[in-house]
């Protein structure tokens, strides 16, 4: 599971004497250049020489036309364009979008007049049925940043070619904490707002909401900040979940699609007697479930999925009638807040069809060995158990290509990656109930790390098809991601 991990300044405060620049006054010199590395609320912050470093302030000549849309001026006029509207030229920087002065004074005159300001008001958007059919997708600004600084590293022109297509591709976005819920959810949804406004055509996001109290109980590489406990919960629903629902009410003339806490149902329904850390768990999954689909499910532009794993871990017959009732449980708690459907092999590598697999001994007997096989069957299940709306997205974001694992159940950075079928509504024939094929688990974000002296080491990351070395989850891993674009299926 992603972790996002994210560069913080120390904290501990120097002599408040007087400095050339905010950074001095914090035990850190000032940067001889201005390359931001990271921003927060103290100023803008560079590395050299392998150290922090603060970028004083420098005073713009004049604000720039994206100012009026709720969005900073990019450092430069020659910045790279990844998103061009009627109000201007788009680039990214520090994993947000801003704007492109145009001339040398960066002045106001570069965009449209009529775009206005970016706005929370509009009317109200409803979702019917599909909510992937007939809108455009949102592009994660965050992964457009990462995907640069991979290219950055790359010589091989034809792999450079394949990276920069990674970039048209949307993504989901992951509230992963706390604190990134608060720097991304609002963000995001200003930039498809003002997007709707330039274009005219309506935005969907995409963003995952994972940080239940005893998050990913059976693994550790992507336990979360909350505990299993009552007070950790009560954080979860004021810090977390109100303040997503308050910006949903916010921005509510675009759709949006929530991915519901990966792993965490499925864990219910096959880990509660073999792993303590989940027993813990239950109350806090089942109440966090009940109070977001309350909350987010009354929404008219807004669509849930609940995770429900992937093929090799509720295929088997036993397993797919329990989680019909696990889930069905779930969903009614939460009235009268309704669930779109379910989620698929989030951050898997399960192959969407695999004809060599079939029920017998080197699948230990499941019945569903791939992840088409697997949704038609606990579709069914699933309308068997009362549950009322049974649709999926499944993640097609790294299983273009079968990968090395030699047991189906491997799941931590694995070798042979390769991205699979791009975002798209409906696309399989016949499938009325599979309602898009979508990245949810940037490809390039580490599983966990290989670490074994790391506190996070899950051991699943040591094993052998398990590629090494890998960063903490969450970070960067640049191998993986050139092996994932050159195994494309279909080729980028």
């Amino acid at each position: 599971m992603k972790t996002s991990i994210v560069l913080t300044a120390v904290a501990a405060l120097a002599a408040k004497a007087s400095a050339a620049c905010f950074a001095e006054r914090l035990g850190y010199p000032c940067c001889k250049g201005n390359t931001v590395a990271y921003t927060d609320n103290d100023g803008k912050w560079g590395v050299e020489n392998g150290n922090w470093c603060g970028i004083a302030d420098t005073p713009s000549p004049a604000a720039c036309w994206s100012t009026s849309l709720g969005y900073p001026c990019c450092s430069s006029s020659s910045a790279q364009v990844y998103y061009t509207d009627n109000d201007g030229k788009w680039g990214v920087e520090n994993g947000d979008w801003c704007g492109i002065p145009t001339g040398s004074t960066g002045g106001s005159t570069g965009g449209s007049t009529g775009g206005g300001s970016v706005t929370p008001s509009g009317e109200q958007f409803t979702i019917s049925g599909n909510p992937f059919s007939g809108v455009e997708f949102y592009i994660n600004p965050y992964y457009v940043e990462e995907v640069d600084g991979a290219i950055a590293q790359m010589s091989d022109s034809s792999l450079i070619a394949k990276a920069e297509k990674m970039k048209t591709y949307s993504n989901a976005i992951w509230l992963d904490t706390i604190k990134n819920m608060q720097s991304w959810l609002e963000s995001n949804l200003q930039g498809a707002q003002s997007q709707h406004q330039s274009s005219g055509k309506d935005i969907l996001t995409v963003f995952v909401v994972y940080d239940l109290p005893g998050r990913d109980c059976h693994a550790l590489a992507s336990n979360g900040e909350l505990l299993a406990n009552d007070g950790d919960l009560a954080r979860y629903k004021s810090e977390y979940i109100d303040v997503i629902e308050g910006h949903l009410k916010t921005y509510k003339s675009q759709p949006v699609v929530l991915i519901v806490e990966p792993d965490s149902l499925a864990n219910l329904v096959t880990n509660l007697e073999s792993t303590p850390a989940c027993a813990d768990s239950e109350k806090y999954y089942l109440d966090g479930h009940a109070y977001l689909i309350q909350k987010f499910g009354v929404l008219p532009h807004v669509a849930m999925y609940l995770d429900i794993g992937h093929a090799f871990w509720l295929g088997w017959d036993d397993n797919r009638e329990k989680a019909g009732k696990v889930y069905a449980k779930v969903i009614s708690s939460g009235a009268p807040g309704k669930v779109r459907g379910f989620t698929d092999n989030v951050s898997n590598y399960t192959p969407w069809e695999d004809p060599t697999l079939s029920r017998g001994p080197d699948t230990e007997w499941n019945p569903c060995p791939d992840e088409k096989r697997y949704l038609e069957a606990i579709s069914k299940d699933f309308k068997s158990a009362g549950i009322q709306s049974v649709y999926f997205v499944s993640d097609s974001s790294r299983n273009g290509k079968k990968v090395d694992r030699k047991h189906p159940g491997e799941w931590c950075n694995q070798t042979g990656v390769g991205v699979g079928a791009r975002p798209q509504a409906s696309p399989v024939s016949g499938m009325d109930y599979l309602d898009a094929f979508y990245w949810i688990k940037p490809l390039g974000e580490s599983d966990g790390t290989s670490d074994e002296s790391a506190a996070r080491f899950d051991g699943y990351c040591g094993h052998e098809t398990a590629m090494k070395p890998a960063p903490e989850a969450g970070q960067w891993f640049q191998k993986h991601f050139e092996q994932g674009i050159k195994n494309a299926n279909p080729p980028l």
